[in-house]
């Protein structure tokens, strides 16, 4: 990340304002690290949280680690809501004053003075007293039980393929288990026979985000993605949610051994 910015920097052509960091399947970004590039290039960070929510590192909260954070209850993350939703986060009064007004309209002073043009992106009430619920219940015990599933899937999954590692003092909210395979025809393959025994799996994520066509007309710097390319040839999310009981765990975990078993 460093040699990127500073490799824009040389050049001359763009100026880098924002490093923006997203959370990843429950763990938050390194934000000690990114932090510390962050100081010594001058910029902000933006911490995209939508799957880091929950997680933590040490006592510090994700969505807690940028100058301005967000969250997203799309019903698939860690905390969802029945239909589309977000959060952001700032201690930025003046950011927030502008992110409110973002939210509704562009509004000024009230909601029929817009002052800039915008959305209306805001909760609806319905979605907020639904999250209301279920955030009681992903602190009281999801956060601990999805953890404890995560837990039992390495046990009985670590010496047949790579599972993932939460790092010290990081606290992860498994917004994914993502196991890793030796190759692209490894994986496709125990994909495909999953499949097969009625076990739904997901690729998180198939194509990295500079090989997106949306992005081919935009100014990059010439960095090494060999990791990023690799991971998404090899990676492979598992069934993961709080709820998941020991039979179907002990049958996606059997699933799993006696497919690769075989191969």
């Amino acid at each position: 990340m460093e040699e990127a910015i500073l490799k824009v920097i040389e050049k001359g052509e763009l100026v880098p304002r924002v490093i923006l960091a997203v959370d990843l399947f429950g763990q938050p970004a390194d934000y000690e690290k990114i932090g510390e590039v962050a100081e010594k290039c001058n910029l902000l960070v933006l911490e995209d949280g939508a799957q880091g929510f929950g997680g933590a590192i040490g006592n510090k909260r994700a969505c807690s680690f940028g100058d301005i954070s967000t969250t997203s209850f799309f019903p698939a993350k860690p905390l969802g809501c029945y239909g589309d939703g977000g959060a952001i986060f700032t201690d930025n009064d003046e950011w927030a004053k502008l992110i409110r007004s973002y939210c509704i309209h562009g509004k000024g002073t009230d909601k029929y003075d817009n002052v800039r043009i915008s959305l209306n992106s805001r909760l609806d009430t319905l979605q907020a007293a639904i999250l209301q619920v279920k955030f009681k219940a992903f602190v009281d015990y999801e956060l601990d039980a999805v953890n404890k599933v995560a837990s039992n899937y390495s046990r009985f999954l670590g010496d047949v393929v790579k599972v993932p590692v939460v790092k010290d003092s990081f606290y992860s909210s498994w917004a994914q288990y993502s196991i890793l395979l030796e190759s692209k025809e490894a994986r496709d393959n125990l994909q495909d026979a999953l499949r097969d025994k009625g076990i739904p799996t997901m690729v998180y994520y198939p194509k990295p985000m500079h090989s997106q066509l949306a992005f081919k007309d935009v100014a990059t710097v010439d960095v090494s993605y060999r990791v990023t390319e690799r991971l998404c040839d090899r990676i492979l999310a598992l069934p993961m949610h709080p709820y998941i009981d020991d039979s179907e765990m002990n049958y996606v975990c059997e699933s799993i051994n006696s497919v690769l078993g075989n191969m």
